[in-house]
This record gives structure tokens, C-alpha cells and sequence, in this order.
């Protein structure tokens, strides 16, 4: 007897819990009955249902969920070709479209919600010149594209909340890209030349100052010199005009023997002089 009613309590256990689910925060459910759907939008909380197989209940995320997408290329409304690096940020907004649509798997959900979200942003992308999409008209392609993606993808039950541009980038085949390169390269020596230029000039500046300032100083030096060698030639002529005065003998006989050895400083040297030369007076006359 009590074997029975262990086992009659344990059934209405099992029978209470398969009535009974639960819904957590940031989650939305629906409710199925033999795979239609009976109930959708259940909030989180405490909920009551049939036992299984008769209803189940299907849970889904209410977060947003990210798309990241591999780059892709487009052509521009000048047929130039730009890789774009994107991800979509996306929400379940209706769990009984959603339910409808991909069955509730979100894979299937990633799958429908790419092409949308790629041919919307092809179609911004060919209205636009480069200079656009690369610069200031991001912001505006990004909320355009998110409006037209909507629309498309409301069938799906999925809101679009946004679409951020990770990256835009020129193909490395592509003629835009050597372009740009050689133009930012010819824009670089344009700068490098006028450097160059600025510099070959300072540097002109500063030779030719330096060169005048030694100028002046060799001038000055010059100047200083004679000055000082005029000084001593004016003393030695002073001291030699008073040497003469107090004996005009010596001093006759100490400039002929300058004479000498300024004449007779070559070894093989020949000196033709008349032997009666004045010249000669002190190498004759001992006395």
C-alpha cells in the first residue's frame, strides 16, 4: 500500500513540474500546442502550461545578439571597388515570427538576416562616391542602411538595432589603391623637396654669415697686427735712431753685418763685388 502511494505522489510530482516552466530574465517564450503556437510574448516569471507532448514551451533571447560578417566587396557609384568589414547588432522583436520564419534557431536567423543586410548596404554603397563612404557620409549610410534592412527583415521577427563599419579598405589589386599611393607618395616629396629647400637655404644663410663674421675678424685681425707691427717697427726705429746717435760707428758696423747674413745665406751661392765696394769696408779693414 504504501509502495502505491510512493508511487501515485511521485506521478503527480512529475505531472505538477511538467506544468510548471519558468522564463529568466532576458528571455521571451512562446507557448506550443502539438507545434502551433497557443500563446506568445510570455515575460519572465512563473508560467503554467499542459503537460508534454499536449503543450512546450520554447525560450528565446531578448539580448542583442551579434552578426560579424567576413568583408565583402563593393563598387562605388564611380565603379571603384572598396572591401568593407562590418557586424550588425539584431534583437528578436516578435518570437512568433521569429518562430515562423527559421524555427527559432538563431543560425538559421544569421543565415536569412546576412544577404539582407549585405544587399542593403550594396545598395548605399553604388549611390556613393568614395570620398562618401569613406569620410563623412558613414554615419548616414550606416542609419539608411539600418532603416531599409528593417523593413526587409520584419518578416524574419528580427529588429535591427544597428550596423557598425569596422573597416573600409581598397582592394590590393585595385588601380584606386596605386593611386592613392602615388599620390601620397608624390605628396610626401613635394613635402620633402620643400624641406629640403628650406633647409639648403638656412644652411646658405649660415655659411654666409659665418663667412662674413670671419671676414671681419680676419680684418680686424689684420688691423690689430699692422697696428702692433707699426708700434715696433716705430720703436726699433726709436731705439736704433738713439743707438746711432751715441755711436754711428757701431751701429754702421751691426747693419752691414745684417747685410751679410741676409746676402750670404746660400751655401753655393756666388756674390760678385767690386773689392773697393763699400760693402766690403768691415771684411777688409780689421781696424
Amino acid at each position: 500500500m504504501r509502495v502505491v502511494t510512493a508511487i501515485i505522489a511521485l506521478l503527480i510530482v512529475l505531472l505538477a513540474s511538467s506544468c510548471v516552466f519558468v522564463v529568466n530574465e532576458g528571455q521571451s517564450a512562446i507557448l506550443l500546442q502539438f507545434g502551433r503556437i497557443v500563446e506568445a510574448g510570455l515575460k519572465p516569471g512563473l508560467h503554467f502550461k499542459l503537460p508534454a507532448p499536449l503543450q512546450q514551451a520554447l525560450r528565446f533571447d531578448r539580448r542583442i545578439l551579434t552578426l560579424d560578417s567576413t568583408p565583402e566587396r563593393y563598387q562605388t557609384s564611380e565603379r571603384k571597388d572598396v572591401s568593407v568589414d562590418f557586424f550588425v547588432k539584431w534583437r528578436i522583436a516578435d518570437p512568433s515570427k521569429y518562430y515562423t520564419a527559421v524555427a527559432g534557431d538563431e543560425t538559421r536567423a544569421q543565415q536569412r538576416l546576412s544577404p539582407i543586410v549585405r544587399n542593403g548596404l550594396r545598395t548605399a554603397i553604388n549611390s556613393r562616391t568614395l570620398q562618401d563612404v569613406v569620410s563623412s557620409a558613414r554615419s548616414d549610410l550606416t542609419q539608411a542602411l539600418v532603416q531599409a534592412a528593417n523593413r526587409d527583415a520584419e518578416n524574419l521577427g528580427i529588429q535591427i538595432v544597428d550596423v557598425r563599419i569596422k573597416r573600409i579598405d581598397l582592394p590590393e589589386e585595385s588601380q584606386v589603391l596605386r593611386s592613392v599611393y602615388e599620390r601620397m607618395r608624390s605628396e610626401r616629396k613635394q613635402v620633402a623637396d620643400a624641406l629640403r629647400a628650406e633647409g639648403n637655404e638656412a644652411a646658405e644663410r649660415i655659411k654666409s654669415n659665418a663667412d662674413r663674421e670671419a671676414q671681419v675678424l680676419k680684418a680686424e685681425a689684420y688691423r690689430e697686427a699692422a697696428k702692433i707691427r707699426g708700434e715696433g717697427d716705430a720703436k726699433a726705429a726709436e731705439i736704433y735712431a738713439s743707438s746711432y746717435g751715441r755711436d754711428p760707428e757701431f751701429y754702421a758696423f751691426y747693419r752691414s753685418l745684417e747685410a751679410y747674413r741676409s746676402s750670404l745665406t746660400t751655401r753655393n751661392g756666388v756674390l760678385v763685388l767690386d773689392p773697393k765696394s763699400e760693402y766690403l769696408r768691415y771684411l777688409q779693414d780689421s781696424k
